[in-house]
């Protein structure tokens, strides 16, 4: 559901834009753009196809995209014009690498062609020379793809082919990935362009209206294991017609008729020919024959205007190719004069090319061809007229060659004449690596030690130079003094890089990343002293403080149940009192010598006397306790009965063993007397149940372990009455000690003399065994191998004992177990061991999201307590908030990206670091998302202590635990994997019929009768979708189980004797209840007998057996409802009319508390919204119309009319000494406490029975206004009613208490992103999925459905589907879990933070030991294919890259601009381009500009190229569309282009990258070439195309060998197109490299990215120029209007660029200030660091955490005075401080647009 509206109704476009009659082709390609297809691009997302999306679902390809992209490859030499090549070797390894980079990456796929789709690929109107290449190549590359086994290949004529339609059925791909043909350019374009683009568009229309999603494939970016693509989601509707104005179609078919005839009509005089004369049809391959065809085609379809001579070489050269190695066909282009050039390209070329296509087609056949290699051989054979054919060729090829010539009458071959044309070749220069830069560093130089590359003995200078601003010289910093003392901060570009010069700054890490003005540093080694409080201060923090505490304490009691009581924590000692208790000497006592012999002492007979009688007193006080209550309830029936046994089972004396066994007893007399004398006894709704709550019970009294005689007797006489005598032995206690009476007389169930039942009605009517099946299945034992465990308070399975028991073994641990299943504990022990084992271990708990931080936070407050003499226990820390010392604490409670900054802090790593004893990383499958998962990986490297990794939902972890066992044990840590796959509760999960209209509107919850619309489905009832296997996690309940049998019973699916053997009476013994341990392996009996029928059904062929057991599954109500219908996705006004209803029933049903899963945080808004409106609509009305509220305000108006009576009343009662209870008396009406604006209970979802108070809500609501900023005023109007909304840009105070809210019972109503799937403690009775999202994938599918049933709270969670197609619904419950991807984490500013760590922790032993642990590793990620000695060969370069770039000296010492790039280490590339432009000037010379306004919007423009870039689908970048866009609206949406200043830098930077890293290729390639192998085996096929070995001598292979191309880093299939060793771009360099060079493109700081020019056809995408938008005109509704940017997104992707502007100001203030104290003489101390050093990431204290405005920056009282008052400091140059004076008035100016937008 988009309530958003960010997608297209088509309709209401169509009628607005108000089409014309009749189209050009041109002009209705304009209009379905603007109408429809730039509109739609906005709501497209870009996103990881796999691990964001599809994860293991199958999804589509398009042939012909695919192999478009295969033939636009600049470097493939084929169907260019200026090029007579075709080298198809060349297209057929493209075409398997990236169908090898989708296999790397699990993806599940299909190539389907559709005939209609092909024109992008033949390009019709093109020369016809590229016309017919690319109709061969798309025959021979078609051909290929058939011959995979890997692959699997599908052919439709179009998108309404049966057979399409039947695919779609059978396999249910989730979408297609398809090109959208690009932007027609008007100035420059094929002559067919428009046509092509337009059918394209047509296609992709039909194809979304079919409800099919769509991806471009041009464009996809293959990032380490993600695929990056947008994703245009398809919106089906049931009313939408899927219909364009007839005159678009009539253009769109009048272009697809002219396509078709020029793609056809050349090669329809060559097809005749064929038909005519071709061999009959080969049954197998006949090489000879083929060529024999395609000679006499040729000949006979252009007769006279033949070239014999060419002719007789091509077929030469096709002979000989079977014996050439890839490596012999590497080949340039041979030079040749313009007149054989032009006989190739428009004669001969063209037409053997239409004739070979031709026979092909006609023989269903494949053939190789080799331009290059017929031109090489054309010339060899015209240089050499005087060498026979037999002597050039060999033997058996020129016999062939001849029979062939002869057969075709070929006329005498001459090819003397051709040796003119041909010119001499080109000298060619081999490229020889680059020399590194000189590098010594004591602990990489071991790490390097066996890499070993020649490097420079002089250093060479910098060869980028600065760029000189307004005509005059200008270096980076730039000074009008000419004196020493003003030199520059940063490097002079002239400067060498072989020592540290004057000009080079030594970069200190002393600084915080955002507060720039706090030191990391305490104050004596250098840092500032805080400044001092005022008074006004000092008290508000103390308010602040106080409110912090109680916030906590409040949120606390929530999570451990201890509301309104003292929090039970454990208190635990510390170590040094522990240590004195055992140093001190214990005394002896003469009379403990009584103790030894084994007698007791008076003493201790005495005191066991008195716990005897203590015992019997409180026994007998309990009897009677137990007989008065008894004695009360007797007089109660109904409602009153249940609420008072409610209340006495909160009461404490219940938890005594005799006391809750005899209460239950009496709750099971009570219920039979309401069966024995209720209206319908024996019906088998009435026995269905009173036999189950009678079961539970006396299950509840076995579990308590305790009976009386009278007790079992009676619980004998139950068992009997009901059918269960067999289970008399198993389920009766027998009776204690105690035999006293019960305090009633229990009904008479059973016969005296005969031992029979006295009712019969009360037996069951069926065995005892499928009685629990259907009934009892939630209430059964779900422990497996439960025992009594000391270490804890419960009984923990078998699993959960391996996990104490590793942890008390110092073990690192990976445990995969479902939500519910009991994973919370785990944390929880190892930070009680952490805490008892010393005062100064520490253990670091990490959470994905702040929202679980703080909760997790908020239960160790709870749980724990330890006096540290100051120091607290525990500690938060995030990017936002800090409460508490994060180095002075044992429990750090944080997100990952804070401890990675952590863990590379050189001022932490002498003495945090090394205290560390256990990090926690809770949500561990995180690591595979796109965004922040190398962040994971680099933590579970670098960490010094063991781990734990916790998660619900790993796909296929033992791949992943494997890589982390050897990280583990490389670190010295043995290592545990524990994989639990069992829930403890059910999901049971429903679909909501929104199809079928509601009998009544909604009138109020007391009059609401449920709809009935929430229909019940079965987990195989689903299995239409024809699945293969189920997924691993598809449970069956006992129900489901017992349901399913009976269908397979029913529709005889299996041999009587298999169902003999699963019948339940016969599977299960039947002496006691089932657990649930019984049913799981019942179910697995069951899935094992599945699979046969799984493998052969078919959905399509309703007599299939699994396909009639499906039928008798199904819902009867949804199996009426048209399959059209149930697929559709529901209309917007449909979803938001029946909100009300879904809520009204689950709230009939006893389904609320619930969380409303949707995963656009403005639709969580509009929902609530949309709730809210109706409930108070409902209750004005009803205000208005009802005689009882009018009279019950009347009475209330009055009662205020009386206010001053009462007042006297009072005084005179005051004066009299009336009694205190005829005053009380006075004062107890109900007006006194009535509230008339408050929500009606008939209007609320809030919970009527919990504590929570309508005035304690005021407090919290009055208490959140507060704060700044506060909640929007309709999210407070929802909270009264029980409604509310979380997601990550809510404010974080109101969260809070929701989430209390929720967990106390007041909030029942709750619409989440996924922020509470991801381990908030929310227990939900009732997961709802509203609407579809791309975000909704099998991952968070699982996340968010395991909310529902939490552990403790409910026996069977629930999951509802609504507004969702039922194919949708189908597709998420039988999809797999995907494996985790992975990011390389090695990237370049990983390697100088690792110097960093080195250099400023003065080599500590941490550090040398991470960095060793890091490159020793044998994989140092789980998805890398990069051995060691490759990664050492890419660190090395990289070291060489960063000496270059300035950020490193000679021994490894971090220089300048370091922190630039180090603080912003997320943003790599972007980070290093900042820096190389500082240091080229650029940045100089924009600040340089006389108008510092100017200079800012340039400045920020600049950073907006470089930071937080979004891009804009292609059909955004229409000149229409945008015009359309920006007339409406202050932004200019297209960001303008990067200044040509900059760019030329950093085309000139990528340059000197390329240099590096091609240097990198080419030694590493040398050196181990025999490790790397063969380069001649395709990446798929693994076909190895060496070449047959041939014996015959042949002069021609000789010289084919003599003049390949040797390349040692290209790929040699690449040099096929006569490439060489010398590479264009980063990108070519990673995309061709050789088989066994992993070079990964994104690890490389490659700047093409920011220097491509996006309004080329090169680049798919343009830049969106929302934060330059922002910075002008801080309009958040014009983001959302022009920019296409959520509303819910808007915060997050500012505050990214907000922080990013500070940490650069911070870093150029901290160079300036090192400047100015250097030239003052000053230095700091060299001291040993303290305690108080910080991780030097920004943060806020408990008071910041309450008030969200201190986030803001502020200037701080410090040594430095604030930025825009203060002069220019000694020794910091002009141009120096005009730099700093834009970068802070640009901060501040969005700073402050940014604050009034969230304010």
């Amino acid at each position: 559901m988009d309530f958003e509206e960010f997608e297209v109704d088509i309709e209401r476009a169509i009628e607005g834009s108000k089409p014309s009659k009749s189209f050009t082709v041109v002009g209705a390609l304009k209009w379905i753009d603007s109408t429809w297809f730039a509109p739609a691009s906005r709501n497209a997302r870009w996103m990881d196809l796999i691990g964001d999306y599809a994860g293991a679902e199958p999804f589509v390809i398009d042939g012909h995209s695919l192999l478009q992209v295969v033939l636009d490859d600049r470097l493939l030499a084929l169907a260019k014009d200026d090029d007579p090549s075709f080298q198809i070797i060349h297209a057929i390894y493209s075409l398997e690498c990236i169908l090898k980079n989708f296999r790397n990456r699990s993806a599940n796929f299909d190539i389907v062609f559709f005939d209609v789709n092909r024109h992008l690929v033949l390009r019709a109107g093109e020369s016809e020379f590229a016309v017919a290449s690319r109709a061969l190549a798309r025959r021979l590359l078609y051909k290929h793809l058939q011959s995979l086994d890997s692959v699997n290949t599908f052919t439709f004529a179009s998108l309404s082919d049966k057979n399409w339609v039947d695919y779609r059925v059978r396999v249910k791909p989730m979408f297609v990935m398809v090109n959208d043909g690009g932007i027609l350019k008007e100035d420059v374009g094929r002559q067919f362009a428009a046509h092509q683009i337009l059918v394209q568009r047509l296609f992709i229309f039909d194809l979304l209206a079919s409800g099919l999603a769509m991806a471009p494939l041009q464009g996809a970016d293959f990032k380490d294991t993600k695929i990056l693509s947008f994703v245009f989601e398809s919106k089906l509707r049931l009313s939408h017609q899927g219909r364009l104005p007839g005159a678009v179609l009539s253009a769109g078919v009048a272009a697809m008729d002219i396509l078709a005839s020029h793609e056809q009509g050349p090669f329809d005089q060559v097809r005749s020919c064929v038909l005519s004369e071709a061999s009959a049809s080969l049954s197998s391959f006949d090489l000879r024959a083929t060529l024999k065809d395609v000679g006499l085609s040729y000949l006979l379809a252009f007769k006279s205007d033949t070239q014999p001579s060419l002719l007789a070489v091509f077929i030469i050269h096709v002979l000989l190719l079977k014996s050439i190695s890839v490596q012999d066909r590497a080949r340039r282009l041979a030079p040749m004069k313009p007149d054989l050039f032009t006989t190739l390209m428009k004669s001969f070329l063209p037409r053997i090319i239409q004739a070979t296509e031709a026979v092909l087609v006609a023989n269903d056949a494949s053939l190789d061809i080799d331009i290059r290699v017929f031109l090489c051989v054309l010339r060899y054979l015209s240089e050499h007229p005087a060498q026979s054919l037999t002597e050039i060729l060999g033997p058996a090829v020129a016999k062939n060659a001849e029979d062939i010539f002869s057969e075709l009458k070929l006329p005498h071959l001459n090819f003397s004449c051709l040796s003119v044309s041909f010119l001499p070749d080109e000298p060619y220069e081999i490229p020889i690596p680059l020399k590194l830069l000189p590098f010594s560093n004591p602990v990489f130089d071991e790490e390097l030690s066996a890499v070993h590359i020649a490097t420079e003995s002089v250093t060479r200078p910098n060869p980028i130079e600065p760029v000189a601003s307004s005509g005059e010289e200008s270096e980076e910093w730039d000074d009008s003094s000419t004196s020493d003392e003003s030199a520059d901060v940063l490097p002079s570009a002239r400067s060498s890089q072989n020592k540290t010069s004057r000009e080079d700054t030594l970069f200190s890490d002393t600084q915080h990343w955002h507060n720039h003005r706090m030191a990391i540093l305490p104050k004596h080694l250098g840092g500032d002293a805080t400044a001092p409080m005022t008074e006004w201060q000092r008290n508000r923090k103390l308010r602040s403080d106080q409110r912090f505490m109680k916030t906590l304490h409040d949120q606390a009691s929530t999570l451990t149940g201890a509301l309104g009581a003292v929090l039970e924590q454990v208190k635990i000692p510390t170590a040094a009192s522990l240590a004195n208790q055992r140093n001190a000497k214990p005394k002896v006592h003469a009379r403990s010598s009584s103790k030894i012999t084994g007698k007791l002492s008076k003493a201790d007979a005495i005191r066991e006397q008195n716990i005897a009688k203590k015992g019997s007193k409180q026994a007998s006080e309990s009897a009677a306790w137990i007989a008065s209550r008894v004695q009360e309830m007797e007089s109660l029936d109904g409602t009153g009965l249940e609420k008072c046994l409610r209340v006495l089972a909160r009461n404490p004396r219940t938890r005594e063993a005799s006391v809750g066994a005899e209460l239950r007893v009496y709750r099971m007399h009570r219920l039979l007397r309401e069966w024995i004398y209720s209206a319908n006894p024996d019906s088998s709704t009435s026995r269905d149940k009173y036999s189950l709550l009678l079961m539970r019970l006396i299950k509840e009294v076995w579990e308590i372990g305790f009976s009386s005689k009278e007790m079992a007797n009676a619980i004998t006489s139950v068992l009997i009455a009901l059918g269960f005598s067999d289970y008399i032995d198993s389920l009766v206690v027998s009776g204690s000690v105690d035999d006293r009476a019960l305090s009633f007389r229990f009904v008479k169930l059973v016969k005296s003399k005969t031992k029979t039942a006295v009712y019969d009605f009360m037996r069951v009517q069926e065995h005892p065994i499928v009685w629990q099946l259907r009934l009892f299945g939630e209430f059964m034992d779900r422990s497996m191998d439960s025992q009594a465990d000391a270490r804890v308070t419960f009984k923990p399975d078998a699993w959960q004992r391996e996990v104490l028991d590793a942890i008390d073994q110092n073990m690192s641990l990976l445990v995969v177990a479902p939500t519910s299943a009991g994973k919370t504990f785990i944390s929880y022990y190892a930070m009680e061991e952490v805490l008892r084992g010393s005062d100064d271990g520490i253990l670091v708990y990490i959470a994905p999201t702040k929202a679980l931080v703080a909760q997790v936070a908020a239960e160790i407050y709870a749980r724990f307590s330890k006096d540290l003499n100051g120091r607290s226990c525990w500690a938060i820390h995030s990017r936002d908030f800090r409460v508490h010392d994060p180095q002075n604490c044992q429990i750090l409670v944080t997100v990952p990206e804070i401890l990675a900054i952590m863990l590379l802090s050189p001022p932490l790593a002498k003495m945090w670091t090394p205290r560390l004893k256990y990090v926690i990383l809770d949500e561990i499958h995180t690591i595979g998302q796109q965004e922040g998962g190398a962040v994971w990986e680099q933590i579970l490297l670098l960490s010094p202590c063991p781990v734990i990794g916790l998660s619900a939902t790993v796909g296929a972890p033992e791949r992943f635990n494997e890589w982390l066992e050897s990280v583990q044990k490389a670190g010295g840590f043995q290592h545990k994997f524990v994989h639990y796959p069992h829930r403890y509760s059910h999901l049971r999960k429903f679909y909501y019929n929104i199809h079928e209209k509601p009998r009544d509107a909604f009138r109020g919850l007391s009059m609401y009768k449920t709809t009935e619309r929430m229909r019940f489905l079965h987990p195989l009832s689903i299995l239409s979708t024809s699945a293969r296997s189920l997924p691993s996690d598809l449970a069956l309940e006992a129900m489901d189980a017992l349901n399913l049998y009976r269908a397979l019973s029913t529709c005889t699916a299996l041999q009587p004797s298999v169902l003999v053997s699963l019948d339940p009476a016969v599977f299960f013994a039947s002496s006691k209840l089932l657990q649930q341990k019984d049913v799981i392996r019942y179910e697995e009996t069951l899935k094992q007998h599945l699979t046969p029928l799984l493998s052969s059904f078919d959905s399509q062929d309703s007599e299939t057996p699994l396909s009639r057991v499906i039928t008798q599954l199904q819902d009867d109500i949804l199996s009426r409802v048209p399959d059209r219908v149930l697929n559709s996705q529901p209309d917007r006004a449909v979803s938001a009319y029946n909100l009300i209803h879904l809520v009204a029933d689950l709230h009939a049903q006893g389904d609320l508390p619930g969380i409303f899963f949707s995963f656009d945080r403005s639709d969580c808004e509009k929902m609530a919204q949309i709730l809210n409106d109706v409930l108070e609509t409902q209750e004005d009305e009803w205000r208005e119309s009802s005689p009882e509220w009018k009279r019950k305000m009347a009475q209330y108006d009055a009662y205020l009319q009386g206010a001053k009576e009462r007042e006297r009343k009072a005084v005179r009662a005051l004066k009299h000494k009336v009694d205190e209870e005829d005053r009380r008396a006075d004062t107890s009406e109900w007006q006194a406490s009535f509230r008339p604006d408050d929500p009606l209970p008939d209007f609320s979802f809030a919970g009527q029975s919990t504590s929570y108070t309508a005035s304690e809500l005021d407090e919290d609501i009055a208490d959140l206004e507060r704060r700044k900023p506060s909640p929007p005023e309709w999210a407070l109007k929802c909270l009264r009613r029980g409604i509310a909304v979380h997601h990550a840009g809510m404010n974080r105070g109101y969260r809070s208490l929701v989430e209390s809210l929720f967990r106390r019972g007041f909030v029942r109503v709750i619409f989440a992103t996924g922020t509470l799937a991801l381990g908030i403690n929310a227990p939900t009775k009732t997961s709802i999925f509203c609407g579809d999202s791309p975000f909704l994938t099998a991952l968070m599918y699982r996340q968010c459905a395991g909310r529902a049933g939490r552990r403790g709270y409910d026996t069977l969670g629930k999951v509802v589907f609504y507004a969702l197609p039922m194919s949708r619904v189908q597709r998420l419950v039988l999809s797999k879990l995907p494996s985790l991807s992975a990011s390389f984490p090695v990237t370049s500013t990983l390697v100088v933070r690792l110097f960093n760590l080195l250099e400023g922790s003065n080599y500590s032993t941490i550090a040398v030991a991470a960095v060793q642990r890091l490159f020793r590793l044998p994989q140092v990620s789980f998805g890398s294919e990069e051995g060691k000695h490759q990664l050492l060969h890419h660190l090395r370069f990289s070291i060489d890259y960063l000496r270059r770039a300035r950020l490193l000296d000679e021994q490894g010492k971090p220089l300048n601009l370091f922190g630039i790039a180090a603080h912003l280490y997320y943003t790599e590339p972007s980070n290093l381009a900042l820096v190389a432009l500082l240091r080229s000037g650029v940045v100089h010379k924009i600040c340089a500009q006389p108008s510092l306004r100017l200079a800012k919007l340039d400045f920020i423009q600049l950073m907006a190229h470089l930071f937080g870039r979004r891009y804009l689908p292609s059909a955004c970048m229409k000149e229409e569309y945008i015009t359309k866009v920006v007339k409406k609206s202050p932004s200019m949406v297209v960001l303008p282009p990067l200044s040509k200043t900059a760019r030329d830098v950093l085309i000139e930077q990528e340059r000197e990258i390329l240099q590096i890293f091609t240097g990198y290729a080419l030694t590493y390639g040398t050196q181990h070439q025999k490790d790397l192998g063969p380069d001649h085996i395709l990446p798929l096929s693994k076909r190895n195309i060496s070449g047959t070995a041939e014996d015959e001598p042949s002069l021609i292979r000789d010289h084919l060998h003599r003049t390949a191309i040797r390349v040692v880093a290209r790929s040699l299939f690449v040099a096929n197109s006569g490439h060489d060793d010398h590479f264009d771009s980063v990108h070519d360099l990673a995309q061709t490299a050789r088989r066994g060079l992993s070079l990964n493109e994104h690890t490389i700081p490659s700047f093409e990215g920011i220097t491509g020019r996006t309004n080329q056809e090169s680049r798919k995408y343009a830049l969106n120029a929302y934060l330059l938008d922002f910075y002008i005109h801080g309009q958040v509704a014009a983001l959302a209007a022009a920019n296409a940017i959520r509303r819910g997104e808007v915060w997050f992707l500012l505050q990214d660029f907000d922080l990013t502007l500070m940490t650069v100001r911070g870093v150029l203030e901290q160079l300036l200030q090192k400047r100015s104290a250097d030239d003052k003489g000053a230095t700091l101390e060299n001291a040993d660091l303290s305690e108080e050093a910080d991780s030097g990431y920004a943060s806020l204290d408990p008071v910041q955490w309450e008030d969200e405005e201190e986030t803001s920056w502020k200037p701080e009282q410090g040594k430095w005075e604030s930025p825009c008052d203060s002069q220019r400091p000694q020794g910091v140059s002009g141009a120096d401080w005009r730099v700093f004076e834009v970068v802070n008035g640009a901060l501040e100016e969005f700073h402050e647009k940014f604050k009034a937008m969230w304010a």
